[in-house]
């Protein structure tokens, strides 16, 4: 909880704040170990509506506020603030209450002689391996601040290319949600009122108003067996997805579609590049930094690539050679490392091939969106067109014979 307090330092100035800490004894503490002594201190009033409490809930922590954060303590750290400071710093100036509470308690392991990686490795679900190997590299070498901006310019960039990618498929999926939506609405309200108008009618109608009415007539009777089918099958792919075997397979199709899986594919490969290269530019050995990619690839197939690499890398042989055994790894790839491991320069070239795939990334993206619009356009006025043309031409044929 937090703590409003006023103190004075040993020069008689007064200084005013806020601590967080469990109870107000720790609060008391945490305020004289700065070397202050306590005037008076009062929680803070934390009361707060269900409305926000329910969105403390789902705020959770975005990659952005990560991004944030790694710059501000780079930037703490090149200052010469101790860690602690820091962290408690940051855990006041946070305004998201979730991760205000992760600092904190970063903030009371390195109270108690915890290192700053080890403090970081307990909340697993905010700092990811890599994350905290680059920390504890920092620890080692003495370059915590470099380890920091490494983060923050890593993250921030991994944070655009997904960003961009997924950007990319919220206006198509929309188009073809919305259009979904209305042709329901039209077969299952419009169309039934209009073919019991043709049907009265008792002209011959074409083949694919037939088809259209049929349809219609469809959806209107069994709507609800439709919905508990949809309902089920949704329940079933998610149960399947939450296995080892449906999530490779997810990861397969994820690879494979076409279009969709070359942008998917070069995404992987950018992430591999750019983690491999900021651990090896960073100190780290090869074996640790192909463990820690392998977590953190996010992709079932690239990661069983790497721990089979990581197992080949252990017993001797060379990277380079091992990932050009996989038709999922371009050529490319493995001859430029290839050259990195002859020429002792590996994380460079590592480098060089992360910026060379996020540049195929952005084309692939803006491709993909060149494809796509057309394509729905088309398919969308089809569509509408056959729908309309099959409901209109009867009509017409009926106001004729009048």
């Amino acid at each position: 909880m937090l703590f409003n307090y006023k103190a004075i330092d040993q020069h008689n100035t007064s200084r005013d704040g806020v601590v967080e800490a469990a109870n107000i004894d720790a609060a008391i503490s945490t305020v004289q170990k700065e070397g202050y002594t306590i005037i008076s201190i009062d929680p803070v009033d934390t009361k707060k509506s269900i409305l926000e409490l329910e969105i403390n809930w789902f705020q959770g922590i975005s990659h952005k506020e990560i991004v944030i954060l790694s710059r501000q303590m780079a930037t703490l750290f090149d200052a010469k603030v101790s860690s602690l400071r820091i962290f408690r710093l940051l855990a006041t100036e946070s305004e998201n209450p979730q991760l205000r509470s992760v600092l904190t308690r970063i903030t009371e392991d390195l109270q108690s002689g915890s290192s700053i990686s080890r403090a970081l490795a307990a909340h697993p679900d905010v700092f990811t391996p890599f994350y905290v190997n680059m920390v504890r590299s920092g620890e080692e070498t003495g370059s915590l601040q470099k380890s920091f901006a490494y983060l923050a310019d890593y993250l921030d960039r991994q944070y655009q290319v997904v960003t961009k990618a997924r950007n990319a498929m919220v206006y198509p999926a929309f188009v073809i949600g919305t259009f979904f939506i209305v042709m329901g609405l039209m077969l299952t309200m419009v169309i039934p009122r209009i073919a019991q108008i043709l049907t009265d009618s008792g002209q011959e109608l074409p083949i694919y108003t037939k088809i259209v009415i049929g349809m219609s007539s469809f959806l209107v009777n069994y709507i609800g067996l439709i919905l508990v089918l949809f309902a089920a099958g949704g329940f079933f792919l998610w149960r399947f997805v939450q296995t080892e075997v449906g999530k490779r397979t997810i990861d397969e199709m994820k690879i494979n579609i076409p279009y969709i899986g070359d942008l998917n594919r070069k995404l992987y490969l950018t992430r591999i590049c750019d983690n491999l290269s900021t651990m090896l530019t960073s100190g780290i050995s090869m074996v640790q930094a192909i463990e820690v990619t392998a977590d953190v690839v996010d992709n079932k197939v690239y990661k069983e690539i790497l721990e089979y690499t990581l197992l080949e890398v252990k017993g001797g042989r060379s990277f380079a050679d091992t990932i050009s055994e996989y038709p999922e790894i371009p050529g490319v790839l493995a001859q430029m490392a290839k050259v990195g491991e002859e020429s002792g320069n590996l994380g460079s070239i590592l480098v060089t091939l992360a910026v060379f795939y996020r540049r195929e990334v952005d084309n692939a993206v803006d491709t993909l969106i060149g494809l796509i619009e057309p394509i729905m356009i088309v398919s969308l006025g089809l569509g509408v067109g056959v729908l309309l043309a099959s409901v209109l031409m009867p009509i017409y044929n009926l106001t004729n014979t009048i």
